[in-house]
């Protein structure tokens, strides 16, 4: 009897040592600069067990007591193969180095280099700065906004328009982040830049759908930047002097591969340029402004193996004044702490400050009469997030977030002739929004993986402020309002919350192809107040209310992906639907300059969005790039408006098709094209006319909103990169940068308006605006040191 208790008790003990797991876990970072490296696969080789590196570049991977070879790969950079000895919890962290030119020109494959196959991901674009670097662009500054915008499923309503349209959805409806802190305004120049500088920018990610359950706020998608944390291996200057503006980076380690910093800025001087024209031809421009500059900074220091800590911050602003004064600008502030509990534990706590502030005033120089006005929208964050490694099979998210949201809709004051000064403002307005989520992503077999979760989201408006109560009316008429009440500070308004399930689902049928399924709600707590065809700095914020109500999305999306060629070539189709509740309109002939009671004037109804996109990409070899397609349909539905039917929103574009061609010649010489073309944008066009007093009214007799589109957009660009010094073995870069914006001198229509010939006043005619109706040449010479 006791022998055969013994032979169990030796039998368990195997069997538990055979079933005992450790966990190997560390930091992936370059090896030439000591930048954390997003999304690096990190796997036990000949197997399907494996995970890849967050967005600091911490992996944890659990696997089974023994002898293993661990696999790091990342595309662009060499394989690395590290044999473990697991008997116990280890933490390897190591230096990827990429891999050379002459090695990109042959086909190098990796054996995760599918990560488009077998990741959770769909409906995510990852953008290359590298790559972006080499596109064609408006005066040959390279710019994120206007890459992305090259991407399925990406539109803008014109050149000159701020942001971008993902899906159908307004500008409003993305959650711009940089270093985590929320962008209300994108742009620079009225749309032409955008205000990142892609010297500081290390990595670019969109979400369209199957969005994680750790973003919320807004309903159509998520543009993550990540800022570069600066060399920590040795000094480093890139900068460049361009057609409209220059840029200068610097970077270098405080202490080397502890503490690193990085310092970009940017200015235009069009202004300095023009000013001697405009003064001579015109004498009251001689003191017109007219430029714009940015700044971002960046500090991490790596306290020891188990602490982290970030801080960056941006500064932007926009200027311009010729007889008025206009002024926008974005400023952020984010500091971060990374800290590791155990091997499996990792926290990222999150807290930042955001600022989007303009300015508009006019003075009449014989006088003291003018009118100055000041809108912000001011945000305070507090946000922890944790990732537990709880297997090789399960990956659990959790964490929370408090946003204080300040609106200040408008500080406005005119001051008469006699210096006597009326104070027109709008009280300011407060609200508070929380949330709290948890997601697990779970491989149920080699084939099947689920990730689900849910967030669950609180918006509480409060005081200080007036609590306005308006009666029901007709449809598409300003409601009258019923009474005026003061609420005292902190003291809750309106408060609504929704939970958005999240659910992702991978079958992966082979190495080379895969179905993916998502499903995303989305809610969102604040809407721009805008009822122009594109979005200008001076458009301004207003949270949900007891009158507005949130905004709530709800997409599915179904996907194939396939690999060819050994990975080389990436291609995918996705279908989408997405059905919006509470979209924001307004009544005919609304006011919404300055005016207090201007929920009277809103209205919200529902939407629906749904499309295919195709997408075709070559990542590898001396020739890449991509071509996708998109069919698509966006539409609204609000009682009072368009004889209560569905009618097209003025983002719909049924056909967008984008092409984009890289071809390095060799190390000296590159080629870069790229075609758009964009069904019109929906407008609402008159249907007859009526002659009065020997003047035509041109009007609508079926009521009908966006019953018509304006012209086709299409365009091509083209750029040459020429290397100085490709042989220059101390990294040093020289480059100059030819560029060609609207190659073919297309003039494409931002809008069409109708009015009465001059001369023949009894005649109607269309008159087309285009804001670039020329081809517009530069050149670019970028630098490394």
């Amino acid at each position: 009897m006791k022998k055969l208790i013994l032979a169990c008790l030796i039998c368990a003990t195997y069997i538990a040592s055979s079933q005992e797991k450790f966990t190997i876990s560390g930091y992936a970072k370059d090896a030439k600069n000591g930048e954390a490296l997003i999304g690096v696969t990190v796997y036990k080789k000949n197997s399907q067990i494996g995970t890849s590196t967050n967005a600091y570049g911490f992996y944890s991977l659990t696997l089974p007591k023994g002898q293993d070879t661990i696999v790091f790969s990342f595309v662009g950079y060499k394989t690395i193969l590290k044999p473990v000895d697991l008997t116990s919890n280890q933490t390897l962290s190591l230096e990827m180095a990429e891999e050379g030119k002459e090695l990109e020109e042959v086909v190098v494959s990796s054996e995760r280099e599918d990560k488009n196959i077998k990741s959770m991901e769909m409906s995510v674009a990852k953008l290359d700065i590298k790559q972006i670097q080499k596109m064609p662009a408006l005066l040959g500054e390279v710019d994120i906004i206007k890459s992305i915008q090259l991407l399925p499923g990406v539109t803008t309503v014109g050149e000159g328009a701020s942001g971008f349209n993902v899906r159908g959805g307004n500008i409003d409806q993305n959650l711009v982040l940089m270093d985590e802190a929320p962008v209300y305004n994108s742009s620079h120049l009225f749309g032409f830049f955008s205000i990142f500088n892609p010297d500081a920018v290390k990595d670019v990610k969109l979400i369209k759908g199957g969005i994680p359950a750790q973003y919320g706020g807004r309903a159509s998608s998520v543009l993550d930047i990540r800022m570069k944390e600066g060399n920590s291996k040795k000094m480093e200057v890139n900068g460049g002097l361009g057609t409209i503006f220059s840029r200068l980076s610097i970077e270098a380690p405080i202490f080397k591969d502890k503490a690193s910093f990085i310092v970009a800025g940017r200015r235009s001087y069009i202004d300095i340029l023009a000013k001697p024209i405009l003064a001579q031809k015109q004498p009251s421009l001689k003191d017109a402004k007219f430029y714009f500059y940015d700044l971002t900074a960046k500090l991490n220091w790596r306290i020891n193996d188990k602490n982290t800590v970030f801080a960056s911050g941006y500064l932007g602003r926009d200027v311009f004044g010729a007889g008025f004064t206009f002024n926008w600008g974005n400023t952020t502030g984010t500091v971060r702490w990374n800290h590791i509990f155990n091997s499996k534990l990792f926290m990222n706590l999150t807290t930042f400050y955001s600022n989007y502030k303009y300015e508009l005033g006019f003075k009449n120089d014989g006088n003291d009469q003018k009118f100055e006005w000041t809108s912000n929208i001011i945000n305070y964050s507090f946000k922890p997030d944790f990732t537990y490694y709880l297997n090789s099979k399960n990956t659990i998210k959790f964490g929370a977030q408090a946003i204080l949201y300040t609106f200040k809709p408008g500080q406005a004051i005119i001051t008469s002739q006699d210096g006597n000064k009326s104070n027109i403002s709008l009280d300011n307005e407060y609200g508070v929004e929380y949330a709290a989520y948890i997601d697990n992503e779970q491989k149920l077999s080699n084939r099947f993986t689920l990730q689900y979760g849910i967030r669950w989201s609180l918006f509480d408006y409060m005081g200080k402020g007036t609590k306005y109560t308006y009666r029901d009316t007709i449809p598409n008429e300003s409601k009258p309002l019923d009474k005026e009440e003061k609420i005292a500070s902190g003291k809750s308004i309106k408060m609504y919350n929704n939970p958005e399930p999240r659910l992702a689902i991978n079958y992966t049928i082979n190495d080379k192809s895969s179905v993916k399924l998502g499903y995303n709600r989305m809610s969102q707590y604040l809407h721009i107040v805008s009822n122009t065809a594109a979005s200008t700095p001076l458009d301004i914020y207003t949270p949900v209310t007891n009158n507005i109500k949130p905004l709530i999305s709800d997409q599915v999306t179904l996907g194939y992906f396939r690999n060819f060629k050994d990975n080389m070539f990436e291609t995918s189709a996705e279908i989408y639907y997405k059905s919006l509740q509470n979209q924001l309109d307004y009544v005919d002939n609304a006011d919404l300059l300055l005016n207090k009671y201007l929920e009277a004037d809103l209205i919200q109804g529902k939407g629906r969005a749904y499309g295919f996109e195709l997408y075709l990409k070559k990542t590898k070899g001396k020739f890449t790039g991509w071509i996708s397609y998109t069919l698509s349909r966006t539409e609204r539905q609000v009682r009072g408006i368009s004889n209560d039917e569905w009618f097209l929103s003025k983002y719909d574009r049924t056909h967008n098709v984008n092409t984009v061609l890289i071809y390095d010649l060799n190390k000296r010489l590159s080629f870069s094209a790229n075609f758009v073309y964009q069904t019109g944008t929906p407008a609402t066009f008159p249907t007859a006319k009526v002659e009065v007093q020997g003047y035509v009214i041109p009007y609508n007799t079926d009521n009908k909103r966006n019953n018509y589109r304006n012209t086709p957009y299409h365009r091509a660009d083209i750029g040459i990169t020429y290397n100085l010094a490709p042989n220059n073995k101390k990294g040093r870069k020289h480059l100059l940068v030819l560029s060609v914006y609207n190659v073919y001198n297309r003039r494409n229509a931002f809008s069409i308006y109708f009015r009465n010939n001059p001369d023949y006043p009894v005649n109607t005619e269309a008159v087309r605006y285009s804001v670039v109706g020329s081809i517009i040449p530069a050149i670019t010479y970028n630098f490394k040191f």
